[in-house]
């Protein structure tokens, strides 16, 4: 029998988050208790906001539904494993669409892994790899998780950097947020020695880690992460901008080209423009219009024009 409240609690949330309905007869029996326990633990779990369902009949059953918030989760071991495996293979790649809460979700997971199950999850790691796209960079989910825990704790962070030249430094920051392009990592936070903002790209950070020390959050100069980062970028290199029409719906073509291309605008049912600004190159841009796997054309500017053309002709020639 448990006798301790919390721990057989935490028994009977686990059993329920098994998605069953479960007899109260087998709960009591599973947890060594009486049935009309079963049901004041029921009650508890009630008022810490988990809805469970019950059944009526002889032997009424228990189940935990979908309420309005969710509730805390109890995992078990293996549970725990996977879902951080998953998330560590996610997270180190910018994944569009789910990356910031893949980050997230891990840190607050790793923060509560007991130590044994932590190792299981790092040998899992380092004996797998993923296949990338080969869109971006791959980043080693540690560093992600020590960034976001740091701004999260609002703990100034220190870290090793290499810029584009191959300049190494170290340095310390306040972070103020995690940004993903969907191709890259980027860290916006305030570099304490040059007192002004800075944005970083992760892939080329080494060595993070929070330093305990606390900070008030400053207020950023474009109150956006997400704009400050394109500006900044901006800044750093040369932009064009492009003009293309599609002989396909709006949605078909916003689902295969990247946020950052920019949205298109529906011209009627069966086409749409996209247009936008770039900073890679004229080649590789042809090649991501051209992975759309539709009819296109390119309005502007004329370099894209004629490296779409070359792009067309190479593949020609390659066909034979």
């Amino acid at each position: 029998m448990t006798t301790d409240t919390p721990a057989r609690l935490l028994q009977l949330l686990s059993l329920l988050q098994t998605p069953r309905e479960w007899p109260g007869g087998e709960l009591a029996e599973r947890l060594g208790v009486s049935r009309r326990t079963v049901r004041r633990d029921i009650d508890r779990l009630r008022e810490l906001g988990y809805p469970v369902e019950a059944s009526k009949g002889a032997d009424g059953g228990y189940r935990l539904v979908a309420g309005k918030a969710m509730p805390p989760l109890v995992l078990d071991d293996e549970e725990a494993v996977a879902i951080a495996v998953g998330l560590r293979a996610g997270a180190g790649h910018a994944v569009e669409g789910v990356e910031e809460a893949s980050v997230r979700a891990l840190a607050k997971l790793e923060q509560v892994l007991p130590s044994r199950l932590r190792h299981r999850v790092t040998t899992l790691q380092a004996a797998t790899t993923a296949l990338a796209s080969g869109d971006g960079a791959s980043i080693a989910p540690e560093t992600l998780t020590v960034m976001a825990s740091a701004i999260a704790g609002r703990e100034r962070l220190r870290f090793a950097y290499r810029s584009g030249d191959g300049t190494p430094s170290r340095r310390l920051s306040e972070p103020y947020r995690l940004v993903s392009t969907g191709r890259r990592w980027y860290l916006v936070a305030y570099d304490l020695e040059r007192e002004d903002w800075r944005t970083f790209r992760v892939d080329r950070v080494a060595e993070p880690f929070a330093t305990g020390a606390r900070f008030a959050p400053r207020e950023l100069p474009t109150g956006s992460a997400a704009e400050y980062l394109r500006q900044s970028v901006y800044r750093r290199q040369e932009t064009y901008e492009f003009e293309a029409t599609f002989a396909a719906p709006a949605d078909f073509v916003a689902a295969r080209t990247p946020r950052w291309v920019g949205a298109p605008e529906p011209l009627d049912e069966h086409s749409c423009r996209l247009r936008g600004v770039a900073s890679d190159s004229v080649e590789w841009l042809a090649v991501r219009l051209a992975l759309v796997d539709c009819e296109f054309t390119v309005h502007r500017p004329a370099d894209l024009v004629a490296a779409v053309r070359d792009l067309g002709a190479r593949l020609s020639r390659a066909a034979g």
